[in-house]
């Protein structure tokens, strides 16, 4: 639980507040100042929590780390019978924002343009997602070819959908992803596999 300071404020609410800053204006925009007046105390209360901007930004950078990272890589690795399993297990990334945060993704590699050591841990980031999806392929039976070119495939559409800023509804969405399980792995799902992947997010 977070300590919370004589203020009110918590290490989460100072956290919540820097990453609607980051996501709306840009790393830029993350100050102590506006982040106070955000939260309605007094700059003084920040230090209560951490010991400067950075330590608070290094917390943004954990957050997105543990968060989009470390669930995508825990669904690759999820039971599944077959690889259309796998897949849709993954794709509950892109519909649960408690799975993984699309905007924060986007906000740190727009910040790592411009900082070379957080351009390093999102490279070892993305390492790390690319890695697990080869494992997942090739846990079914894939080539290591195929296995790294699908797993490829799979993360340039997904940070392009995101760098794109693609708007759609949740239905359509829902409904081209039997489709895109079909072009990642080159097997049509199962009525049965499309129902039990529905069922968890209509």
């Amino acid at each position: 639980m977070d300590d919370i300071s004589k203020n009110g404020s918590t290490d989460a609410a100072w956290l919540d507040a820097a990453y609607d800053l980051l996501t709306d204006s840009g790393v830029e925009a993350v100050k102590v100042m506006p982040l106070a007046k955000k939260l309605g105390v007094s700059r003084t209360g920040f230090y209560w929590h951490f010991r400067d901007r950075e330590a608070l930004l290094e917390a943004m950078v954990r957050r997105w780390e543990e968060k989009n990272t470390g669930n995508l890589v825990a669904r690759t690795e999820a039971y599944a019978e077959s690889i259309v399993e796998a897949m849709f297990n993954l794709f509950d990334c892109w519909l649960d924002d408690d799975l993984f945060d699309a905007k924060l993704d986007l906000a740190i590699r727009n910040w790592a343009r411009n900082d070379p050591d957080l351009q390093r841990r999102l490279d070892n980031a993305d390492q790390r997602r690319q890695e697990a999806l080869t494992n997942m392929f090739l846990r079914f039976g894939f080539k290591e070819e195929q296995a790294r070119v699908r797993a490829m495939t799979v993360m340039y559409t997904q940070v392009g959908y995101i760098s794109m800023q693609i708007e759609e509804n949740r239905e359509t969405r829902l409904g081209n992803m039997p489709d895109y399980v079909e072009v990642f792995t080159g097997v049509k799902p199962s009525d049965s596999d499309i129902s039990r992947f529905m069922s968890r997010h209509e």
